[in-house]
């Protein structure tokens, strides 16, 4: 009997702690289950704002590319609008001395912007001024000529 009392009096004992274990694991889960939503909620309010400085760059990086455009459109047409007075200029100058200039530009290294205003005069004109460039001269703006017209059939 004494043996009997033993094991009911352990196995109360057993059951008892058993219960208390898991009321602690429910407590503990409980524990657990607010941590991971309070976590959840930093996580989604800290993903909402990185998406909203998301949104801002990428509006900021659009106007950015606008302002970029667009100031490169006007350059541009300042370019195109001093190429076209260059060219208008050279285009009514005698081919002598314009040739004369152009041979000075050349000497100095400005042998692609020589190119640039030749490539916008009238062709009698590029005709009368490469008689009076240096032979040098006339030979680098020959090829460059040659070879710009290859790019453009090439283009086509």
């Amino acid at each position: 009997m004494f043996i009997s009392l033993y094991a009911q009096e352990e196995q109360r004992v057993t059951s008892a702690a058993l219960i208390k274990q898991k009321i602690e694991v429910k407590e503990l889960k409980k524990e657990l289950n607010f941590f991971y939503n309070k976590k959840e909620k930093e996580y989604q309010e800290r993903k909402k704002e990185l998406e909203e400085l998301l949104k801002k760059i990428e509006t900021q990086k659009k106007n950015i590319q606008a302002i970029r455009d667009e100031n490169s459109q006007l350059l541009q047409d300042i370019k195109g609008e001093v190429e076209n007075k260059t060219s208008n200029i050279y285009n009514k100058m005698k081919p002598k001395v314009a040739a004369s200039i152009f041979n000075q530009m050349i000497n100095e290294g400005k042998i692609e912007d020589v190119f640039d205003i030749i490539l916008r005069l009238k062709e009698n004109n590029v005709t009368s001024l490469m008689k009076f460039l240096s032979p040098k001269n006339a030979a680098m703006l020959t090829i460059m000529l040659k070879d710009y017209r290859v790019e453009d059939q090439d283009e086509r």
